[in-house]
């Protein structure tokens, strides 16, 4: 299992709530360009949409340059794969103003592309600060342990 992207800024500004593996929808020509590791999850959001779920703003760019058609767009909407039961869970989730879903990283499970998406809260500056904190003294005490 092999991670193409990872949207690192999403676990350092939200605290994440609930989980979910979803199916992403692509053309042929993106499934080599994410597989070739270009796909960029930063900036990117996830919308619950007439019964549907939709990635945004995610940036595939083509796979050859030269060979992609003139109406090809690398932020296009791109439908994510769920289960009824998980779809109804966002979308009661997403009413709520307080949360958030977004994407967290996209791999291969066999031969599929997968992306986890998660429910999320904001955090504020304090528990940012705190997560900074605690990273710098976990580093300083595998520093004395290496000594």
């Amino acid at each position: 299992m092999s991670n193409y992207a990872e949207n690192r800024k999403a676990r350092f500004d939200y605290e994440i709530i609930e989980k979910y593996v979803a199916g992403i929808e692509l053309l042929g020509n993106e499934v080599k360009s994410v597989r070739g590791g270009r796909m960029s999850l930063e900036g990117a959001f996830i919308i619950v949409r007439g019964g549907e779920v939709y990635l945004i703003n995610a940036n595939i760019p083509p796979y050859q340059i030269k060979n992609a058609g003139d109406d090809y767009d690398p932020l296009r909407n791109r439908k994510l794969l769920l289960t009824k039961k998980e779809i109804q869970e966002l979308a009661d989730n997403d009413r709520n103003k307080s949360l958030t879903i977004v994407p967290i990283s996209v791999y291969n499970k066999n031969r599929k592309i997968k992306l986890d998406i998660a429910l999320v809260k904001g955090k504020k500056k304090h528990d940012k600060r705190e997560n900074i904190k605690k990273r710098e003294t976990d580093r300083e005490i595998r520093r004395e342990y290496k000594r």
